[in-house]
């Protein structure tokens, strides 16, 4: 099974950069399932059901989400009700949604989860108690299985890769919008990488724009940060995983900047 997992979309050249680029990499890669994290897809905050939409209609096949899960209202009102989507699943008890599903594309099904770090970030039920709980389960009938940690701490992210090893198939990082450069099989055969990076501006600081974002350094004055347009870069991740064992056996960065040449 090859996995193509996308990292945070953020606003509307997020979005763009999504539509533009998923027809080149389903022909260069041919991913099976295609996941993306679109806890920033909405004017970089929370997602809407009607962008949710789009990416599923772009070939999209699962969205897990992170600690700005909350953050555009609309998400009450089809998070229940929309099985391809996901939030951390160590959100506490009662929380609306869902924090792991499967999801198939091509005659095949990944089993994905979704977690939250504590680190730096508000506190939450223990990310590594929730993923023993849930992927145990979830391995008695899919060997397949991809954990999207939304963490600010790459200890927090490698220590969970770790914990995962030779358990799931790809332990893959989000929330800091910049890809690290440490991909690699652990050796009980778990796929990862400690942030698969973004896809948005790429001149912004974080997909904001500078300015704002500068002037909260200078000062310390409260500052509305907005996502900032311009040119796109994109960032995500592919992962071949053996059906038979759930092992990975490739993991590979991508990095693609606009106007920049490639051969289609």
């Amino acid at each position: 099974m090859k996995v193509l997992f996308i990292g945070d979309i953020v606003g509307n050249v997020g979005r763009k950069a999504l539509k533009e680029n998923l027809p080149y990499l389903k022909s260069k890669y041919k991913p099976h399932v295609i996941i993306v994290n679109g806890e920033n897809a909405a004017a970089g905050r929370g997602i809407t059901g009607a962008i949710a939409n789009e990416f599923f209609n772009w070939g999209v096949h699962g969205i897990t989400l992170g600690n700005h899960t909350w953050d555009n209202k609309d998400i009450f009102d089809f998070i229940d009700d929309e099985p391809r989507m996901i939030r951390p699943a160590n959100f506490p008890p009662g929380t609306p949604g869902r924090g792991y599903t499967v999801v198939k594309g091509e005659g095949k099904e990944l089993a994905i989860v979704n977690l939250q770090g504590r680190t730096f970030l508000p506190a939450i039920d223990c990310p590594f108690r929730a993923a023993d709980e849930i992927v145990d389960e979830l391995r008695r009938d899919y060997k397949c299985i991809l954990v999207d940690m939304h963490a600010e701490a790459t200890s927090e992210k490698i220590a969970m890769g770790w914990h995962l090893d030779g358990r799931a198939s790809f332990v893959v990082g989000t929330h800091t919008h910049v890809q690290s450069n440490d991909e690699r099989i652990l050796p009980g055969g778990t796929a990862y990488l400690t942030d698969a990076g973004m896809v948005g501006p790429r001149d912004g600081i974080l997909g904001m724009e500078r300015e704002a974002v500068l002037r909260k350094f200078y000062t310390q004055l409260p500052v509305r940060f907005v996502v900032d347009d311009g040119k796109w870069h994109f960032h995500g991740v592919i992962v071949d995983i053996d059906e038979e064992t759930g092992a990975a056996t490739r993991i590979e960065k991508i990095r693609l900047m606009e106007d920049e040449w490639r051969m289609e």
